[in-house]
């Protein structure tokens, strides 16, 4: 029966996508009239038998719908978002994601919301993709509106499903209370539009966090010499959003030791490499004491150049000083020759630049620079 349904609502929707309100309504209300109320009507083995669930899942569900004495409803939906193709596996995971959608009225609030969703261009793929993405958004009718409010903010309905994708709740957030408030906060810091929605794609949460979260995390920023309106506070603030101000005093000391850096030279690479912040201390470690006692940098080159201790040990640094160095012994590269610019290069450019020009002078370079890359010392870079 919920198949012959699923295929009306489907012709209804191709054919009438201006206005599906009335058919959908009359339809529903024709196959809900047909399904009388239960009073024993099991809600875990609907989910199992008619949704699809797994049987863990289904338990977990049922907690939500205890209220629920009659299949009509959640027929009503079902039938509703099969009309969108979405297929079987599809509308199980919908109801696993939110059972509470099983609730929802059609033609009070699911068919009038995707009526609003359909003038704002989107199509009937693109509303299966976003009830899969979001479910919970077309159980209230505010949300249209919130979702304009980020059309706004984002430009674009394309950006929107990667937003939710981390967020599934994000268009359902008080926009007065906590959006709103957020985005004035990020604007006063200098953070234009543009580079507030590249932080709300990075990190949805930001724009939906508590108000006072979010003034903390500008005050810590703040006391890393970041200065507000400088093109790396956005990043500083990603950065410093899971370190409390005791974790960030804590990896600030232990720069200022590991690094030997200044309180000012640790302003000048967290502003360039907030990310530094992430850093491991045992990765830190490792990768300054090979940039002092091998490369033998000073604390402030390093400073001024805080990505090098984002590069791989092993991968990247060591492998490249091997080959710089090896071509530099042996007359084939200028001494005077930068070591951050060779590490900084992509690997396709390296190879371009220091592998293949030498390849007769130094046939096996090639292959040492690879097995150095594997964690190995080909003979050729042992330096005495």
């Amino acid at each position: 029966m919920l198949r012959i349904r699923s295929s009306i609502l489907t012709r209804l929707l191709l054919s009438s996508a201006a206005s599906p309100i009335f058919p959908l309504h009359h339809l529903l209300s024709t196959a809900a009239a047909a399904v009388p109320p239960n009073p024993s009507f099991a809600v875990e083995e609907y989910l199992v038998g008619t949704c699809g669930l797994t049987r863990p899942q289904a338990l977990k569900a049922a907690a939500k719908l205890s209220h629920l004495k009659s299949p009509s409803k959640p027929n009503a939906v079902l039938a509703y978002l099969a009309g969108f193709g979405l297929s079987s596996a599809d509308v199980a995971a919908v109801v696993a994601k939110d059972p509470k959608i099983l609730c929802t009225g059609v033609d009070i609030t699911l068919a009038p919301t995707v009526v609003e969703l359909i003038k704002l261009g989107l199509s009937h793929t693109e509303i299966a993709r976003f009830v899969m993405l979001a479910p919970r958004f077309f159980r209230f009718k505010t949300s249209v509106s919130n979702l304009l409010y980020f059309l706004s903010l984002f430009g674009s309905y394309k950006k929107i499903p990667l937003l939710l994708r981390f967020n599934s709740n994000l268009l359902q957030c008080s926009l007065d209370k906590l959006v709103k408030p957020n985005v004035a906060l990020l604007r006063e810091c200098g953070i234009g539009t543009c580079d507030i929605a590249k932080l709300g794609l990075a990190s949805p949460w930001l724009l939906s966090a508590n108000p006072e979260r979010l003034h903390e995390m500008v005050a810590r920023a703040k006391s890393l010499g970041v200065p507000r309106g400088s093109g790396m506070f956005r990043l500083t603030l990603r950065a410093v959003a899971f370190l409390d101000k005791e974790k960030i005093t804590s990896k600030v000391d232990y720069l200022k030791n590991t690094l030997r850096w200044s309180n000012a030279e640790v302003g000048i690479a967290v502003s360039k490499h907030p990310n530094l912040l992430l850093r491991s201390k045992d990765i830190l470690l490792s990768g300054s004491e090979f940039l002092f006692s091998e490369v033998g940098l000073e604390p402030a080159y390093i400073a001024h150049r805080p990505t090098l201790l984002s590069y791989s040990l092993e991968g990247r640094l060591r492998p490249r000083y091997y080959v710089v160095k090896f071509l530099k012994a042996n007359g084939l590269l200028d001494h005077d020759r930068d070591y951050y610019s060779t590490v900084a290069y992509s690997e396709k450019v390296f190879l371009e630049k220091f592998i293949c020009p030498h390849k007769e002078a130094a046939p096996h370079l090639a292959e040492d620079y690879g097995a150095a890359c594997r964690g190995e010392v080909p003979v050729s870079f042992i330096f005495t």
